[in-house]
């Protein structure tokens, strides 16, 4: 563990992932709601209706936060808990959950990291018109500014969103996620709005006196030779994975390359978008998880030096385990951005965990993270600025589309019973940072 002593290290959650307690004290419905319902969406129709009951169990779960030993705890607030409408009259008793968390964490020492938008829109938006209006950009910042007049005092930094090409791609383009639209651009315009949310919140952010952090999920992309068709596609799929949602915020725009293979014509972008969207930020969040092999679909494989295959190795959600990848988007982040403080906000790795008469033996989890960790400690030695490392997850949750079919977690979930138990990774973990 060769990091400085003021390195932030932390484990994540999101809200409609634990919290469950979905029609409790004036919560709204969110389109996670709505689609988790929705037949043929989720794996064996879960539902995140319960979810960890972190809702009722919160003060349990941070004992568990401090537990670890870790200095930071990041979150995410539900919208459609703090203004079920998604504008209009906020619900103080949705806030008041909050405002118990952040107390909770500071009276154990531990330092709050909310991200304000993590994909559970209210339901009533999304029937409005969700993120293909710029109507919903508008109602984030109020939104927004309920949150921070409530938890400002006590908390100095925070996300505005959490993993836009999720929402905007997954949601409206492949329709894996919540809304579940199939159609480019709504999904284009959705990103938009997204960005421009983010902007109108970082200035309000830093209106308050208070930091605006951003973060982004990439995957590594790797020709798969050195065909320079090859290194084109990888090119252009770092650029609508990355690029798109990095590169505005950075003030240059969208990338020319994928504004061409999109064939996006801008109509939703007005005067004056591209300026409140790179308003500066204070800190920047990468989630990283895997690799991926890019191949130009009309290059013949007789063509290709094929050298670059995917790894045995893989996690059970089918990703390939490829700690070098995270040096590599650290490292781009800081020479080609320039960013001046990077966290790495989530990372972590889904196995069929079992408990057993010894709890759970979690070693390739252990060995995942040590090796990522490592990655991590490479990439500040070439210079990169990361202040800190969010593990995902704290606990077993609802994992999206899969359902609680896959375990990301240091500590088990029992779905049934909602008894939680400390993996092996958790004890590891915990005496790492305590050396």
């Amino acid at each position: 563990m060769d990091f400085p002593s003021d390195f932030v290290w932390g484990v994540a959650t999101s809200a409609y992932q634990i919290e469950g307690a979905v029609d409790v004290d004036g919560r709204g419905e969110s389109i996670w709601d709505r689609f988790a319902h929705t037949p043929g969406s989720v794996k064996f129709g879960h539902t995140g209706d319960v979810a960890c009951d972190h809702y009722r169990r919160m003060a349990d779960d941070v004992r568990l936060v401090a537990g670890l030993g870790v200095a930071a705890y990041r979150f995410s607030i539900a919208w459609p808990r703090v203004v079920p409408d998604g504008i209009g009259e906020v619900n103080h008793r949705g806030l008041d959950f909050y405002d118990h968390l952040v107390d909770e964490l500071l009276d154990a020492g531990i330092e709050p990291f909310p991200t304000l938008y993590h994909w559970d829109l209210p339901q009533i938006l999304e029937d409005r018109g969700c993120w293909r209006s710029g109507v919903t950009a508008e109602a984030f910042l109020d939104y927004a500014v309920a949150v921070t007049q409530r938890l400002g005092d006590r908390v100095s930094s925070f996300t505005t969103l959490n993993e836009p090409w999720c929402s905007a791609i997954l949601g409206h383009l492949t329709g894996e996620h919540a809304p579940g639209m199939q159609d480019q651009e709504a999904a284009l315009a959705a990103g938009h709005h997204l960005l421009l949310a983010h902007g109108l919140v970082a200035q309000h952010l830093h209106a308050a006196g208070l930091r605006a952090g951003y973060v982004i999920n990439q995957n590594t992309m790797i020709p798969a030779s050195d065909h320079p068709a090859d290194i084109r596609a990888a090119r252009l799929e770092d650029q609508k994975m990355s690029g798109w949602f990095l590169d505005p915020v950075a003030g240059r725009g969208y990338p020319e390359d994928a504004l061409r293979d999109y064939g996006w014509d801008l109509a939703v972008v007005w005067p004056g978008d591209l300026e409140v969207i790179s308003e500066p930020i204070d800190f920047l969040g990468l989630n990283y998880y895997t690799s991926t092999v890019v191949a130009d679909p009309d290059t013949p494989d007789s063509a290709r030096d094929m050298r670059r295959v995917d790894p045995d190795e893989v996690t059970s959600m089918g990703w390939p385990v490829a700690p070098e990848g995270l040096t590599v988007q650290l490292v781009r982040l800081a020479e080609d951005y320039g960013y001046e403080e990077i966290y790495v906000t989530e990372n972590g790795a889904a196995y069929p965990d079992t408990v057993g008469p010894g709890g759970v033996d979690d070693q390739d989890r252990i060995s995942f993270l040590q090796r990522h960790f490592d990655a991590a400690s490479a990439a500040m030695q070439a210079g990169v600025p990361l202040r800190g490392y969010f593990v995902w997850s704290l606990m077993d949750n609802f994992e999206w589309a899969w359902g609680y079919t896959e375990r990301f977690g240091l500590v088990h979930v029992d779905f049934e019973t909602l008894v939680r138990t400390p993996k092996a990774s958790y004890h590891w973990m915990r005496g790492l940072l305590s050396r």
